[in-house]
């Protein structure tokens, strides 16, 4: 089915989830951009998956930033326009919005940007009620591609973006310095704070993917829960599993679904068959060395400056000076 058959009462969102699943599943190898994780559903399990002990990149970046927060605090500067590339939970953001607000710098304004408009209300609401004197501004959408923002208020001083979580590892090297160069357009003259994972233990990466528990297994399948209720999919969910690994040439983890058995499955009329053993690529996180995130992003006309670090060097987190 064409997009242009969906129903009309099919929002904007749903159309491109079923564009991108249609033309994904038509395709050999099969692949779909991790950003359909991030319903409802995804959101709240991703939040699960940050406490988990062997999902080491969220903990190791907060305490990297509680610990320099000062520092990335004084590079922000007083009077900023602060952009957060998908904002989530807005969780580490407040860490630095607290190192500014005790340095009587708050930013004039916040705007995060998130996919997923009910979980980026809430997130909202909840900062502008810990931040009473805060002017937030969130911004439903996709941010892997062009984006147009408001202009910078009256008295900005710098616009500085945020792109913690290691979410430039979902882009492979070409798709990253695209994200550079769309960051460089928007912040033109500001700055980028950016969080990437390094390199590091195989045995580590995949214990921090293939969780005891079980819940970034229910991550990975809750894609095709939400096309069963959003597209009317038929994906027996039951019939898939969850299959991470390092693929250390390419240096990146991946993530699949996995078709159990030999099967096929209906998504608007369509028909697909998955042989047993058979795959949907859902995701990459790519690992960096410091030098090659620093490159990727020279690129796009970036000009690199301080670089903070764990003791162990799990993570970094890259201050970037946006192009004029």
């Amino acid at each position: 089915m064409k997009l242009s058959e969906l129903p009309a009462t099919a929002s904007l969102a749903e159309n491109t989830f079923a564009h991108d699943l249609l033309t994904a599943l038509s395709s050999r190898p099969r692949a779909i951009a991790p950003k359909y994780f991030y319903d409802g559903e995804g959101s709240r399990l991703f939040d699960q998956i940050c406490e988990l002990p062997e999902y080491y990149p969220t903990r190791t970046e907060t305490a990297l930033l509680h610990e320099r927060a000062a520092e990335i605090a004084r590079q922000i500067g007083p009077h900023a326009d602060l952009v957060e590339f998908g904002a989530g939970s807005m969780t580490k953001v407040r860490i630095l919005l607290d190192a500014l607000g005790q340095a009587d710098s708050l930013p004039i304004r916040y705007v995060p940007i998130d996919i997923s408009g009910d979980y980026l209300s809430q997130a909202a609401n909840g900062l502008r009620a810990q931040f009473p004197d805060l002017r937030v501004e969130p911004i439903m959408a996709d941010y892997s591609h062009a984006l147009v923002l408001p202009a910078a208020p009256a008295g900005a001083r710098q616009r500085v973006g945020f792109f913690p979580g290691s979410t430039i590892g979902n882009y492979t090297p070409a798709e990253a310095v695209e994200f550079f160069r769309m960051a460089a357009g928007v912040l033109r003259g500001g700055a980028l704070l950016v969080g990437a994972d390094l390199i590091k233990d195989p045995a580590v990466l995949h214990a921090a993917y293939s969780d005891a528990q079980g819940v970034t297994a229910a991550f990975n399948l809750n894609l095709l829960t939400r096309a069963n209720r959003e597209l009317g999919a038929n994906f027996d969910v039951a019939k898939f599993a969850h299959s991470a690994f390092y693929n250390a040439p390419l240096q990146r983890i991946e993530m699949h679904v996995m078709s159990c058995v030999k099967q096929e499955v209906t998504v608007f009329g369509q028909t697909f068959s998955f042989e047993e053993g058979e795959t949907l690529h859902t995701e990459n996180s790519y690992k960096f060395t410091i030098e090659g995130l620093r490159a990727l992003a020279q690129q796009a006309g970036f000009t690199p400056g301080p670089v903070w670090t764990d003791a162990l060097k799990k993570f970094s987190v890259h201050w970037l000076v946006a192009p004029q």
